[in-house]
């Protein structure tokens, strides 16, 4: 049997296995193991056809498509470096991360190309693929469609591909500044899929709507299926109303998403029979230990949360059935990786210290976590500091091993003399009856350090008042932690396909003339009401 070492081998494998079982589905027909393979070799060929040669870049914006997985091995089997790029991506955006990668090929659809088009020139793109017909505005660059790339008739050349060897720049949402480029082997894949062992089964029919172009959709949910002997299907988007309905039609045993995805389906009317399904598990995460327990009621199944990871390494920790006791956690650390909590100078910390995440592969060679960032070789040294990688992320272990995340270190807050966790903070704002969403972030303080401000999206239909809101602040905020300023908002600004708040814009906006200033409004703790 084949050797699992890169991405290729894995569906070589399948092949050999099942090699006409259904393995995928992405918005058309099941597709078989044997049937991806011929086909993605037929792309790789066209792709070759273009001069394309191991180590070029070929970047590609589109959405859930058939398309997707055909082009992921054919890249795979050339030595090619994958750039997927957010197809919600336009303007600035999309020519930096063009520009940044050196792409000469891009794979798009219509709206990509109307959104491409007039930046290209700016580019080093030399071939442009349009996937599907052609819309209103396609045609004012000239481009070769998917079907015709998959006809040239010679053969597939044969490329030496190892380990180490990067196949993706993922780009990183930018949270604190422009994209970075994480440069992501072909082992990160391989031990990813087989970490996910801990949630796929052999047998297992996955369903998601994890976007294939975001590390979650490529590494966890395929790559895991691959390695795992298990079937998935990819929605194309996701619908609250109809994801559950189109789980049970697939027969998934395996559903998975981000949290927001399972409070959007708890949001959504009871349904008769939802308890009646092929379900053997569930995982959302970010997802609070209320929201576990009401889906797995209403669905009749066990539902996880306890996994982190982010694109540098995915996943970090993972357990699928912690105790009950640890359903807050993140899990333990997976064994292929040594784990630490670390102060400042990164020395260890006790146990139930906060302190920032690091992380290392345990076995040298093997390529399981990112192998820097791409052309920026200073902001890859700033983590990897003493051959660790930083994550950025606070956290603590308990005596099992389980650690807990505590707050992003580059959105942690210093006020008063006091350091002030965003995620605790927005946990207690969250709790208020007429508050739907909150992100808090620095604002400027004449005094040093930090003021806090409070971006909150009201429910429909509340209305929310200084007095009140101060008061609910008072009761249920320590003191140094009530924020001095509060933005209401329609919405927060979030990435696409993480469903993270981009903070970064947020601290950008500063103090706008709508946000309250409860100093301004004399609303202020006195000393003798600090302990009350």
């Amino acid at each position: 049997m084949t050797k699992l070492e890169v991405v290729a081998d894995a569906l070589r494998v399948r092949r050999e296995l099942d090699a006409d079982a259904p393995l995928i589905k992405v918005g058309g027909g099941w597709v078989s193991s044997r049937v991806l393979d011929e086909e993605s070799d037929r792309l790789a060929v066209g792709l070759a056809s273009l001069g394309s040669a191991k180590g070029d870049r070929v970047a590609w914006m589109l959405p859930n498509c058939p398309e997707v997985p055909e082009l992921l091995f054919a890249i795979a089997k050339l030595g090619l470096i994958q750039v997927p790029l957010n197809p919600y991506l336009k303007g600035e955006f999309l020519a930096y991360q063009l520009n940044d990668c050196g792409a000469t090929v891009l794979l798009t659809d219509a709206a990509g190309l109307r959104s491409a088009a007039p930046r290209l020139g700016e580019t080093g793109i030399k071939h442009l693929v349009l996937v599907g017909e052609a819309g209103g505005g396609a045609d004012v660059v000239q481009y070769m469609g998917f079907s015709e790339l998959k006809l040239q008739s010679s053969e597939l050349p044969p490329v030496q591909v190892i380990p180490s060897d990067t196949y993706s720049i993922l780009y990183t949402s930018g949270t604190t500044g422009l994209p970075k480029g994480c440069m992501i082997p072909h082992g990160y894949y391989i031990g990813a899929g087989r970490a996910f062992s801990a949630l796929m089964k052999p047998g297992d029919r996955v369903f998601t709507s994890f976007p294939l172009f975001h590390n979650g959709g490529q590494v966890a949910q395929l790559m895991g299926t691959l390695v795992n002997n298990a079937a998935i299907c990819f929605e194309t988007e996701f619908s609250a109303t109809a994801f559950m309905e189109r789980a049970f039609e697939e027969h998934a045993t395996l559903v998975t998403g981000v949290g927001a995805i399972a409070m959007a389906v708890l949001a959504r009317p009871v349904a008769e029979g939802e308890k009646d399904n092929d379900l053997r598990l569930a995982g959302f995460a970010p997802l609070t230990i209320e929201k576990q327990v009401e889906f797995g009621r209403r669905f009749n199944v066990p539902v996880f949360s306890s996994g982190y990871g982010q694109t540098e390494c995915n996943p970090i920790t993972l357990d699928p059935n912690p105790p009950d006791d640890k359903r807050q956690t993140m899990g333990r650390p997976l064994p292929h990786l040594d784990v630490r909590i670390v102060d400042d100078f990164d020395n260890e910390v006790p146990v139930g210290t906060i302190g920032e995440l690091i992380v290392r592969p345990r076995h040298p060679g093997t390529s399981t976590i990112f192998s820097g960032y791409w052309g920026k070789a200073e902001a890859t040294m700033a983590v990897w500091r003493n051959l660790w990688h930083h994550t950025g992320d606070y956290a603590t272990t308990d005596e099992d091993g389980f650690v807990t995340f505590v707050d992003r270190k580059n959105d942690a807050l210093r006020r008063r003399g006091e350091n002030v966790s965003s995620f605790e903070l927005e946990a207690a704002i969250v709790a208020h009856p007429s508050v739907a969403e909150v992100a808090v972030c620095a604002a400027p303080s004449a005094l040093g350090e930090d003021e806090i401000k409070a971006c909150i999206v009201p429910v429909a239909g509340a209305e929310l008042l200084p007095v009140e809101l101060f008061g609910f602040f008072k009761l249920n905020v320590p003191y140094f932690a009530i924020p001095r300023y509060v933005q209401i908002r329609e919405s927060l600004p979030m990435t696409a396909a993480t469903h993270r708040v981009q903070k970064h814009l947020l601290r950008d906006e500063g103090v706008t003339d709508d946000c309250w200033d409860f100093e301004a409004l004399g609303l202020r703790v006195d000393k003798a009401e600090r302990r009350s």
